[in-house]
């Protein structure tokens, strides 16, 4: 019976040890020119946010005060004034926005993770909800400016929650479905076992399950409207009053605050500037801190 001879790879066929030494070291430089690239570029990169967060805190605290917090944003060429008109402002238009963009994002999240997931509408759904996502928010401006601005005349604090609502859905919906999809088909199961609707199934076993990635969902959505501008010049514009209980006409905000005070040449204006941007990016923070340490507490379980 003839035996065939097994094919051996070239380094167990007597291929010379020398070559294959001459391959390792040049793996290790390229693999070692790679790391001291990305590093450079880390540090580069490190620097440049580190600049740019020390010059935000040396002149935002310099020019925080108390009234920074209790006075209204001050006129042109005057002294003295703060931000309490257009921090409130922001407070009702991002609490808006997310009111509006909350229950359409965990519902539409749910219908993509329990009730579609492999359908084409749900592929669509998604499509679309991914070029929400990475839209420029000044183009949600514009659409809404066109949409609920312009047919009325008049800007309003309505249109600007609409336009932060349509930015914050694409992000709730992204987490909704993404945390449904993690939780485990044997509590399905089980609930189904029992008699329970999926209705039943999804409002009491699954949302329960999930629903502290679904609020960091709807965390990183409040902390991505807090801060956005462009949408709010189109939309809800800005004054230097408190704005009307019906919300219709210009309502003051700290984003168009910030944007018209630092591009002004008052020295006041640009001080107050310094401390809205200060504040502004302390909230976004605090925000973040908060949807990572919910994050963490839901991974610990």
């Amino acid at each position: 019976m003839a035996v065939s001879t097994p094919v051996l790879p070239a380094a167990m066929a007597g291929e010379p040890a020398g070559a294959r030494r001459r391959v390792r070291p040049g793996r290790r430089v390229a693999d070692r020119a790679l790391k001291l690239v990305s590093a450079v570029f880390t540090a580069v990169g490190v620097f440049a946010l580190g600049w740019i967060l020390l010059m935000l805190l040396w002149r935002g605290f310099s020019a925080l005060g108390p009234s920074v917090f209790t006075s209204i944003t001050p006129g042109p060429g005057s002294a003295g004034g703060g931000l309490a008109n257009a921090m409130v402002g922001s407070l009702v238009l991002t609490v808006l926005g997310i009111v509006v963009a909350t229950p359409i994002g965990v519902l539409a999240g749910t219908y993509l993770g329990e009730y579609a997931r492999v359908s084409k509408l749900a592929s669509l759904v998604r499509f679309i909800n991914d070029v929400l996502l990475s839209a420029p928010s000044i183009l949600i401006g514009l659409f809404v400016y066109v949409l609920l601005v312009a047919p009325f005349g008049s800007y309003s604090g309505w249109a600007g929650g609409v336009a932060l609502a349509i930015i914050a859905v694409p992000v709730i919906v992204r987490t909704t479905e993404d945390m449904l999809r993690l939780v485990p088909n044997g509590l399905r199961e089980a609930a189904a076992a029992l008699g329970a609707p999926q209705s039943k199934v999804i409002t009491l076993v699954t949302w329960r399950a999930a629903r502290s990635g679904i609020m960091t969902g709807i965390i990183l959505a409040t902390a991505r409207i807090a801060g956005e501008t462009a949408p709010l010049l189109f939309t809800a514009l800005n004054n230097n009053f408190w704005f009307s209980p019906s919300l219709v006409g210009g309502v003051s905000n700290l984003p168009v605050t910030i944007y018209q005070f630092a591009l002004s040449p008052y020295q006041n204006w640009q001080e107050l500037a310094w401390a809205g941007a200060l504040i502004i990016t302390m909230t976004i923070l605090g925000l973040s801190v908060v949807a990572r340490f919910v994050i963490r507490k839901e991974v610990a379980r």
